[in-house]
């Protein structure tokens, strides 16, 4: 790799933005390939390859099995819980999408329609997501941590012709029934999907007695043995390929939309340049098929790149030990890992020597990716120390899909700043500004923008909802997008993310609403007012705190009230909240106009300096929270 090779690309990317990427549509095979890069006049902010049309399947599948690698493994199944692994090659894939897709075109499933994807980290997930794609239906994986009540928002946000789901989930020493949440979240739901098609999982089937409900798994098979072919659908490249959705400070989730050309354009192109690997190599994304980061790179793009991509049922650590991620690196031959630092964390917290990864064989492994929290030194530090490896460091967001900053190991493998994602990717112009959407300088704290147009492969908008796209992006600072985040650019151009600008807390690399959880909290009887807070914590990165401050005349006793907000948080959000905490205060501190000063709330939890805010309503406020949260042990400051 040359040096200065990074900044050769990224200024022929500044120089002539659309000519780039339309040199790179070429790595896609296209059905009508664009002429035309870019129309500013289209969406919200213009829209990528307006004029292309193709099928995203194809690309995944088809054209791997069509040009030389139908026996090469498509996905390798690890199920540590289960016991079970599973090699699929691409030919076989194709034939498992091509029944799966001729079942949802039996139940009327078609270009356009909806259909929401509610099932945990197995190869049919992938599955039903692909044959989607190839009836150029829009999927929307719903997390299957989430419990009815989310499930439900998101029913009726984007109304499903039907619903793909699995009998049930496994996770260490339990089973966890999906098909009753399902049915719970089409009961609450005002939108009735037509169809419930059911995995039926062999740890526990699921009944089907209710109007609707089908077989899936007797469906495919007798859709395989017949040999239905379904050809892939013509969509243009600004068609949705799929909504995800993410936590929105109300807490009335966004959904994400992202297309079908532009997608796979980016994704491709990240591939090669941000992870450095090749077509036929193993890429492994050890996340969940229901974050952006198992779209992108578990799903999409190796197999837009002709790789091997693992699904891996399984935790870091306790499935069986904290090698389990060392074991899988080393048996299926894993050229790149992607994970979160929270794992790294768990993993370090059980082996904090690294002895176990002397047992296993990682010659062929060379770079471990790093992203949906801030990776702490210490953590970036271990690793390099027990796999030998380069540890990176890269910064995206749902919204974006793909790699706003990064260590482009494809292009140029740029010295590591501890705490930096590193530097900008192509069609990124990231900018620092103050409240009033003015540059700072180097080193100062300020907003972090986007200049418009985002590049491919970014959201165009949120689904049904342009305006709400612009309030929440675009607005705040005109001509840019608002990434929420907090931080600085240094004098060599490395970003460094401080904080989120905003209510949305990290836990364990899941971007959770602290809203949301409020509204479960206000909704008991018993509580007059709440704030939720992200307290940091060692493990998760962050993990949320409820104040709550009880209506007077309550004889209830405290403790069991907290022991029922944190179940019902628990029930209406999911286990995957880790919601474990609620304190019991008199009252919380404000400003004069009655906005509740979580800011500092978090400071005074996590241990950090603070100046008292100009308006509150009562300083004596934040030293009875400082007192509760000594009392209580909660954050860094209740372990002091």
């Amino acid at each position: 790799m040359a040096k200065n090779a990074y900044r050769a690309v990224y200024d022929s990317w500044m120089a002539d933005p659309e000519g780039f990427w339309l040199r790179e549509a070429d790595a896609i095979d296209w059905i009508r390939p664009p002429e035309t890069a870019f129309d500013a006049s289209l969406g919200t902010y213009g829209r990528w390859f307006p004029d292309g049309t193709c099928n995203t399947c194809y690309n995944c599948v088809d054209r791997h099995v069509a040009r030389g690698r139908p026996g090469q493994a498509a996905i390798i199944y690890e199920s540590p819980i289960t016991g079970h692994s599973r090699t699929i090659t691409y030919a076989e894939l194709l034939r498992e999408v091509e029944a799966t897709a001729a079942v949802l075109m039996d139940q009327g499933v078609a270009k356009g329609d909806r259909v929401i994807i509610y099932m945990p980290m197995i190869p049919e997930a992938l599955v039903a997501m692909l044959a989607c794609a190839r009836l150029g239906a829009v999927h929307s994986v719903v997390f299957g941590g989430f419990a009815a009540h989310e499930l439900a928002t998101r029913i009726d946000d984007c109304t499903p012709k039907a619903i793909v789901c699995a009998s049930c989930g496994i996770e260490p020493g339990r089973v966890v029934a999906y098909k009753p949440l399902v049915e719970a979240a089409i009961d609450e739901a005002r939108h009735k999907p037509e169809n419930v098609l059911v995995h039926q999982r062999e740890q526990q089937a699921a009944s089907l007695d209710r109007p609707g409900d089908l077989d899936l798994t007797a469906l495919v098979e007798a859709a395989r043995t017949a040999g239905r072919a379904v050809p892939c659908v013509p969509v243009a490249a600004t068609d949705p390929l799929y909504i995800l959705y993410t936590s929105g400070t109300t807490g009335q989730p966004k959904g994400v939309v992202r297309d079908n050309g532009g997608h796979m354009v980016a994704l491709t192109w990240s591939m090669e340049n941000v992870y450095g690997v090749e077509p036929g190599e193993v890429f492994w994304a050890a996340s969940d098929v229901g974050w952006v980061v198992g779209h992108s790179y578990i799903v999409y793009a190796p197999l837009l790149y002709g790789c091997t991509t693992v699904v891996f049922e399984g935790k870091p650590v306790g499935t069986p030990d904290a090698g389990a991620f060392w074991r899988v690196i080393s048996e299926n031959r894993v050229s790149a890992l992607f994970t979160a630092p929270t794992a790294l964390r768990a993993i370090k917290k059980d082996d904090p020597e690294a002895k176990l990864v002397g047992d296993y064989d990682l010659s062929g492994f060379r770079t471990l990716f790093l992203a949906g929290e801030r990776a702490d030194p210490d953590t970036i530090q271990w690793a390099e120390r027990a796999l030998g490896v380069p540890v990176i460091d890269h910064w995206w967001q749902t919204e974006t899909g793909w790699a706003i900053a990064a260590n482009p190991m494809g292009i140029e493998r740029l010295p590591v700043k501890l705490g930096s994602p590193t530097v900008a990717m192509p069609g990124y112009d990231i900018q620092v500004v103050d409240e009033s959407g003015q540059p700072v300088p180097a080193g100062t704290l300020g907003n972090i923008v986007v200049k418009l147009p985002l590049p491919p492969g970014c959201l165009p908008t949120l689904w049904g909802d342009d305006a709400r796209f612009r309030k929440a992006y675009l607005d705040a600072f005109p001509g840019t997008y608002q990434t929420s985040d907090a931080g600085y650019v240094d004098e060599d151009g490395y970003l460094f993310i401080m904080a989120r600008t905003d209510d949305i807390i990290n836990v364990a690399g899941h971007r959770l609403s602290t809203g949301a959880m409020e509204e479960v909290l206000s909704a008991h009887p018993a509580v007059a007012e709440c704030a939720v807070i992200g307290v940091t914590d060692s493990l998760k990165g962050q993990v949320p705190c409820g104040f709550i401050v009880l209506k007077s005349g309550i004889e209830q006793d405290p403790e069991e009230i907290e022991r029922e907000l944190v179940q019902r948080v628990r029930d209406q959000i999911g286990p995957v909240a880790a919601f474990k905490r609620v304190v019991t205060v008199e009252r919380l501190p404000k400003t004069r106009s009655g906005k509740i000063l979580r800011a500092t709330m978090r400071s005074v939890a996590d241990g950090e300096s603070y100046r008292m805010p100009a308006t509150i309503d009562d300083p004596a406020i934040i030293h009875e929270i400082e007192d509760a949260i000594r009392h209580r042990g909660v954050g860094r400051a209740g372990k002091a």
